[in-house]
């Protein structure tokens, strides 16, 4: 019979180890749920201005809930995560943060934007720019095999700080088991966020998470592999999109200049600072590579949703 776990809302960890005691065992089948703390382990809070970004403790960030030893996993098995439920906890907060994200020679002072959450469904960059809420986690992972700590930035073969947004409700994230119990963690939790999390920030939130864990020894994964139930932008679609390009031999400078091109549209079209351009390009604008045979040029897009603009 399955059974269901809480995992207390004070047992966190900084840092990949597999050498790190379980904060849970459970069996294969069974939900843990969670209560997990936003990205600063509450240094940042509704009250805070740009100027407590350049205060934080760089060794509190990303605290994890776990690990959580799954019995029967074994290296080279899979450790499936079934996502059941994400809630945000009423606010959340994006940044500029000098040094950082993808743009970082562009943007070289601190800016802070809190979101309130509490309609529910949606959040508010001006009251003519209307996000959808897609809560996710953009930490999920395994300890991995080799000796750590490490970092919980960036991510690796056994997932962790992977930020990919179409973890959401209803998906199945496949990990590839790295040690005996898998030794699962989870954190980050994201209210809303664009495809390549631009500024290096989504919409950073304190989260409540509901997951359910299979042992999987049908198959062996390299890296992290995922299952949606449905169509990934559905909440996005339904007025188009307005996209901008970059075309460069380097991939990289092609998604800076994607990025560029629609932060000069937004200002242009919206009257918003380039700073409130720059975060809504992290939240809400979603990057893809449109083409990459034909050498020496490479093609990024950035995709801005119509239906964030409020019709009139």
């Amino acid at each position: 019979m399955a059974r269901t776990h809480y995992l207390p809302e004070d047992v966190v960890h900084y840092a990949w180890d597999h050498t790190l005691p379980p904060a849970l065992e459970v069996d294969s089948g069974d939900v843990v749920v969670y209560q997990l703390r936003e990205v600063t382990d509450n240094q940042i809070s509704p009250r805070s201005t740009a100027v407590d970004l350049g205060r934080l403790d760089w060794n509190r960030l990303y605290p994890l809930g776990g690990p959580v030893f799954v019995r029967g996993a074994r290296p080279g098995d899979v450790l499936e995560v079934e996502i059941l439920d994400l809630h945000p906890l009423g606010w959340a907060w994006s940044a500029i943060l000098p040094g950082f994200g993808l743009l970082e020679a562009d943007f070289t002072e601190p800016y802070l934007h809190i979101w309130d959450l509490s309609p529910g469904d949606h959040t508010v960059l001006r009251p003519d720019i209307r996000i959808p809420l897609d809560p996710f986690c953009g930490t999920m992972g395994v300890a991995p095999a080799e000796k750590g700590p490490f970092p919980v930035m960036p991510p690796g073969k056994f997932g962790g700080n992977m930020d990919t947004r179409h973890l959401t409700c209803g998906t199945r994230l496949l990990l590839p088991v790295q040690v005996d119990g898998a030794l699962f963690s989870v954190g980050d939790g994201h209210a809303a966020q664009g495809d390549g999390e631009v500024c290096v920030t989504g919409m950073e939130c304190p989260m409540h998470a509901a997951l359910r864990f299979h042992v999987r020894r049908d198959r062996s994964i390299a890296e992290p592999q995922f299952t949606t139930p449905g169509p990934l932008t559905t909440k996005y679609d339904r007025r188009g999109y307005h996209a901008t390009m970059g075309v460069h031999p380097d991939l990289m400078e092609a998604a800076r200049n994607a990025v560029r091109h629609m932060i000069d549209h937004l200002v242009h079209t919206c009257r918003l600072s380039r700073e409130q351009a720059y975060i809504l390009c992290s939240v809400a604008v979603d990057l893809k590579i449109s083409e990459c045979v034909d050498k020496p040029n490479w093609i990024v897009s950035a995709y801005v949703p119509l239906a964030i603009f409020v019709e009139r």
